[in-house]
């Protein structure tokens, strides 16, 4: 089990829905943030049930941990993060699907330069496709 993670949620299928709660757990932000990320990002749909239930699809699980990922491990703004996935269609970009060797992701110091990198990769990408 994972740190912090009730076991149902990794009990629980890849494929299978999860409640707010549980991917508030996952990602380890409270239930608000979730919210508010639904209004701040068009692209973060979960299905509501009776009595307003969030059920997040993977893709939309997939999609808040990008969202966090983008806030607070490569530090975007809200308004940043936005941009970005408005010019990725929602999606990862193709950088992150780049296999990293392990014993490169576990220098901390490398880590740290490729997400700057990346950053700058991505920056640059807004900027030719907004001169487009």
């Amino acid at each position: 089990m994972s740190q912090g993670v009730p076991e149902s949620v990794d009990a629980k299928a890849p494929e299978a829905f999860r409640t707010i709660g549980e991917v508030a757990a996952l990602l380890g932000v409270r239930q608000h943030v979730l919210r508010y990320w639904e209004d701040q990002f068009p692209q973060l749909r979960p299905l509501t049930r009776a009595g307003s239930r969030r059920y997040y699809r993977p893709g939309d699980v997939a999609l808040a941990a990008e969202i966090n990922r983008l806030l607070h491990s490569e530090g975007f703004t809200i308004r940043g993060a936005k941009q970005l996935l408005a010019a990725r269609g929602g999606k990862s970009a193709s950088v992150d699907a780049v296999p990293v060797e392990p014993e490169v992701a576990a220098d901390p110091a490398i880590a740290s330069y490729l997400r700057v990198l990346r950053n700058r990769l991505a920056s640059a990408l807004e900027r030719d496709s907004a001169a487009a």
